[in-house]
């Protein structure tokens, strides 16, 4: 793959290589093991963004554990979240007295997770967790933990890996940042 891409007229620069992306989602994997090494977990993938790390850390994964997908949006095109969290697929799992792990692909400003824990305490959860491949510290603004940090990176746009720009660009291997020319 190149260095420089361009994706819908915005050019972006190669910042995390598949490697290291994969050497993150091995870490991941071996702490969730530690985590639920006695549980059987009920794994919620956010969809479409997680489907690629998900599927390096599921891979990895040595204990019993139930995996399914949920899809909300708050980047509705663009560079920025709207701040609003729109909830296209729910979840369908009985999760109630389940311990749950939602397997994001980035937490920024933590709405969206903030918004899952939500509905799943509705549902009356044993616990609840966040895995995610990139977590921005410098935008988050919970009061929360992330519980497993694949990557920490500054407040920059990336693409790549499971992430897009207005739907395109979740196909690259490697992590891409918007280009400052």
């Amino acid at each position: 793959m190149e260095n420089i891409i361009t994706v819908a007229g915005k050019k972006f620069i190669k910042y995390i290589p598949k490697e290291e992306i994969a050497a993150a989602a091995t870490k991941v994997a071996q702490a969730i093991n530690e985590e639920y090494r006695n549980d059987t977990p009920i794994i919620l993938v956010t969809l479409n963004g997680a489907l690629l790390f998900a599927a390096e850390v599921i891979q990895q994964l040595t204990i019993s554990c139930r995996i399914s997908g949920v899809k909300f949006a708050s980047y509705c095109g663009g560079l920025s979240s709207t701040g609003n969290v729109k909830e296209l697929i729910g979840i369908t799992e009985d999760v109630a007295n389940q311990r749950v792990l939602v397997l994001e692909d980035i937490v920024d400003t933590g709405n969206t997770y903030e918004h899952i824990v939500g509905i799943l305490k509705k549902q009356n959860v044993k616990d609840v967790k966040i895995a995610t491949m990139t977590f921005k510290p410098d935008s988050f603004n919970k009061d929360f933990p992330i519980d497993f940090i694949g990557l920490s990176i500054p407040n920059k746009f990336i693409l790549g890996h499971g992430l897009d720009y207005d739907g395109l660009a979740r196909n690259y291997p490697d992590i891409y940042e918007l280009y400052q020319e």
